[in-house]
């Protein structure tokens, strides 16, 4: 091998496992409520992207909590909350909702985030449409 493709090879592997894709991403978020005569359509930012994981070839000799894989998710974050026009009087017409700051490739925690790997729900509005640029 020549030294530039070692060297290359070796910047590569060594940058490859610090360096992640996981960063704040703009994301809209839509939210409805039946009672409410709108969807609101939410600009926001989430966690998303590659976060670098390996899977082992021996499971069965490792401890479960040693097989977690890393997933992008929350590193610093805030709530928002947003007002749903066209609510009746008697329904809560606030929702609230996670901003991203800053993410990191860690361990999902269910206290916060959404650990399936797909929602059965697709995110759009069956009711007619509003704004909300916070």
């Amino acid at each position: 091998m020549t030294p530039f493709f070692t060297m290359s090879l070796l910047f590569g592997l060594t940058f490859g496992q610090t360096a992640s894709l996981c960063a704040p991403s703009e994301y809209i978020i839509h939210v409805e409520k039946r009672e409410c005569a709108y969807c609101l359509a939410i600009n926001t930012t989430i966690c998303a992207g590659f976060c670098m994981t390996r899977d082992s070839n021996g499971k069965k000799l490792l401890l479960k909590s040693a097989l977690s894989q890393n997933v992008c998710t929350y590193k610093e974050m805030f709530y928002q909350t947003a007002l749903i026009p066209g609510c009746p009087h008697h329904t809560i017409p606030y929702y609230s909702y996670p901003v991203a700051v800053s993410c990191k490739c860690g361990k999902c925690n269910t206290d916060y985030s959404d650990c399936v790997h797909e929602k059965v729900r697709t995110n759009y509005c069956t009711k007619p449409q509003k704004l909300c640029n916070m």
